[in-house]
């Protein structure tokens, strides 16, 4: 599996709307607190557009209806994955990624043979309460090599001006969601974004 560079999470199709247009190649949909049925089709109409746009769209939680919706890739938090059933999604095909905070949660996400690792927080980060202290550097590092061929995705924190720094310790790609959707013009910040992505020696 390979994700581009920068890798956007929206949280609702809205937001998808407004960034994906601009040339991003990776964007995951995390929709909270919504009815299955309407889940359902924002997942249907983000598909509809990242096809159109060439974007990779990775569905957050909702596993099911990612599978009837038709996506190919999904990413799951540790409580979902203990309740997701990771063989019907190895039988629809999808790619699944994984979050990850500690070794041990590491060793749980290995188990179920994902195609990328997420490790956070990398840094402090305004957009919830964390229980897990900043990761730092290092420990991309250490998961890179724990991992091996698998792709790192770091989150948490990190800005165009730490995000070289974030690669230069073995990430893959980052994630981002508070320091575009909270700028004064958020396009305008996808759009450094994704100047930036265009800058790192073998970007997707």
């Amino acid at each position: 599996m390979t994700l581009a560079r920068f890798y956007p999470i929206v949280p609702d199709v809205t937001w998808l709307k407004r960034i994906v247009p601009l040339g991003v190649k990776t964007v995951q949909l995390r929709i909270k607190d919504r009815p299955s049925d309407e889940v359902s089709r924002q997942i249907s109409e983000a598909l509809v557009l990242c096809r159109q746009e060439c974007c990779q769209l990775i569905v957050n939680d909702y596993w099911r209806e990612a599978i009837e919706a038709g996506a190919a890739y999904v990413h799951l938090g540790q409580e979902d994955l203990a309740a997701a059933d990771i063989e019907a999604l190895k039988r629809a095909g999808v790619s699944l990624g994984i979050s990850t905070h500690s070794e041990e949660e590491l060793e749980t996400a290995l188990l179920a043979d994902p195609d990328y690792v997420a490790l956070g927080p990398i840094y402090e980060t305004r957009l919830k309460a964390m229980k897990w202290a900043p990761q730092g550097l290092d420990r991309i590092g250490q998961w890179k090599r724990r991992i091996g061929g698998l792709p790192l995705v770091a989150i948490g924190g990190i800005t165009p001006e730490r995000a070289g720094g974030v690669v230069a310790a073995g990430a893959d790609s980052v994630a981002v969601i508070t320091d575009f959707m909270t700028a004064p013009h958020p396009e305008a910040r996808v759009k450094l974004w994704l100047e930036w992505a265009g800058t790192v020696p073998g970007s997707a």
